[in-house]
């Protein structure tokens, strides 16, 4: 089959495909032409320093133009892109380099030292490549490597089932996994989201959010399929996202929910300088948007422009909740996304059939990853009869509308009863004073584990312990009231926005044999 940029380059040329526009004033540009001719430079480039299908390439950046065109430069090799999370220690950072094989490494040149420091741990890295700046010592500079390269387009022949992508989970438990997703999937599938989301090759799409994670990464490739002209913010600042959706006139975006929080705590003059009268899909995802969230940004935003979706590195998009239902489904993350088939299985094995009886959430969707790199056993682990699981508990209400409680492993139980924190934690942050909650269980000598709540409160709110209680009491039965609250100035999170409970419950659960964690 013809590749999907080259074809996008021979229609749409000169239309701008990338753009960096950078608060210091700076402002880069590629049209698709030129998205294509630097990705089909790149792959033969890696191609020359031994690449071939089923390679690993891996690269490490801030949203610019180089890691884009790295993802389309594996494909056009045959090869399989691995994105590293730049805010990974070293040591960190030498795990996922050495456990993916990366042949190359593709790196911005801030984390050119990073590589330097880990180079006696990943001995298979064949040439690590710094773009944008300086090299260190034994890498390549790229913009040399590039110089009178064909940029014509690649003839590779390649196992489509050997081709594709390699995205490290966020390891908020033990060390984090290679999903492996090969194969193109359901075409059908994918056109039926695009038609539900309302999504035209005309939108312009602001790529917000490090796009080594799977949902910015994951968006704004499908921004780029359709045509898109994508704008890539290099680093979150609230006002400076609100620059940018004015300034290039965006309708289309990705958004986890502390961003969104911080703009929707932006004052109202600051707001009013910008226009978002344009936004027309907006898709709430990374981690749950609270109910009290969503209200926020609909004062603040066109009411019909949020889609929530609820989903995974691993199995993808699994539900979607439309515009027509944020108000009245508070808490729900939607109905089965198109192309997906769900079924909750209860605790003693069997299906779930009732509404609102919670079960481990297993899938079905031809977009689902194929396996954990080096991790079969992990993969088969969650799977049973042939759908997969990533360990969520939900349940559907009467109308078939799914809710997500919790991750299992989060699940607290006191004097054995189960109790979902996500359900205390969306309670917690309607209190107008609460600007974000985490939820979890802690020793109980008396009931095994009690509901402890880490809270950060609005600044100058004067909340205190007996106000979150209160609060939650009149909104919460008795036994999910949190019987200890602590108040922080931030909660620790995941580089995607995921909330580490493990580094949270760590103080509390260090001196005991048994562990939650």
């Amino acid at each position: 089959m013809p590749d999907m940029l080259t074809e996008l380059a021979a229609q749409l040329g000169d239309k701008p495909a990338l753009i960096d526009d950078r608060p210091d004033g700076t402002v880069l540009q590629w049209s698709f032409a030129e998205l294509e001719a630097n990705a089909n430079r790149l792959a033969r480039v890696f191609m020359a320093h031994g690449v071939e299908p089923g390679d690993k390439v891996l690269w490490c950046g801030q949203n610019s133009m180089w890691p884009v065109a790295c993802g389309h430069a594996a494909r056009k090799a045959g090869a399989i892109s691995v994105p590293l999370n730049y805010r990974l220690t070293a040591e960190e950072a030498a795990y996922v380099t050495h456990n993916s094989d990366a042949k190359i490494v593709l790196a911005d040149s801030p984390y050119a030292a990073l590589f330097e420091r880990i180079r006696p741990q990943t001995p298979q890295v064949a040439a690590v490549m710094i773009f944008d700046g300086v090299a260190g010592e034994g890498q390549l500079e790229l913009a040399g490597l590039l110089d009178g390269v064909d940029a014509g387009p690649v003839d590779v022949e390649a196992n489509p089932a050997e081709t594709g992508t390699m995205i490290y989970t966020s390891g908020t438990t033990g060390n984090p996994k290679g999903a492996v997703r090969t194969g193109a999937g359901d075409p059908e599938q994918g056109a039926q989201m695009v038609a539900l989301y309302g999504w035209r090759s005309d939108d312009v799409y602001l790529a917000t959010g490090p796009i080594y994670h799977s949902g910015p990464g994951g968006f704004l490739a499908l921004a780029l399929s359709l045509g898109n002209t994508s704008v890539l913010q290099r680093a979150f600042d609230a006002e400076d996202w609100l620059r940018l959706l004015d300034k290039y006139a965006v309708t289309a975006t990705f958004a986890a929910p502390t961003p969104v929080r911080r703009i929707c705590q932006l004052p109202d003059e600051v707001l009013a300088k910008y226009d978002r009268s344009r936004l027309r899909i907006t898709i709430a995802n990374a981690a749950p948007w609270s109910y009290a969230l969503k209200l926020d940004y609909l004062e603040r935003f066109p009411e019909r422009s949020l889609f929530e979706v609820y989903g995974s590195t691993e199995l993808g998009v699994n539900t979607i909740l439309t515009p027509e239902f944020q108000r009245s489904k508070p808490g729900s993350c939607g109905k089965p996304a198109p192309g997906v088939d769900i079924r909750l299985y209860a605790e003693d094995g069997s299906v779930v059939s009732e509404p609102r009886q919670p079960g481990e959430l297993f899938i079905r969707s031809a977009a689902m990853f194929s396996t954990y790199y080096k991790a079969r056993d992990k993969f088969l682990a969650d799977r049973r009869d042939g759908w997969q699981t990533v360990g969520d508990i939900a349940y559907f209400d009467e109308d078939g509308f799914y809710f997500i409680c919790d991750r299992k492993k989060d699940m607290i139980i006191s004097g054995g009863v189960n109790i979902y924190p996500a359900e205390i934690e969306h309670a917690l942050e309607l209190h107008g004073d609460v600007q974000e909650a985490a939820v979890f269980g802690i020793p109980s000598e008396e009931w095994g584990e009690s509901v402890h709540a880490v809270v950060v409160a609005r600044p100058g709110s004067g909340l205190d312990t007996d106000g979150v209680t209160a609060y939650a009491r009149e909104h919460l039965a008795g036994y999910k009231v949190p019987r200890s609250v602590s108040f922080v100035d931030e909660i620790p999170k995941t580089g995607s926005g995921k909330i580490l409970k493990r580094e949270l419950r760590v103080p509390y659960w260090k001196d005991h044999e048994s562990s939650v964690l």
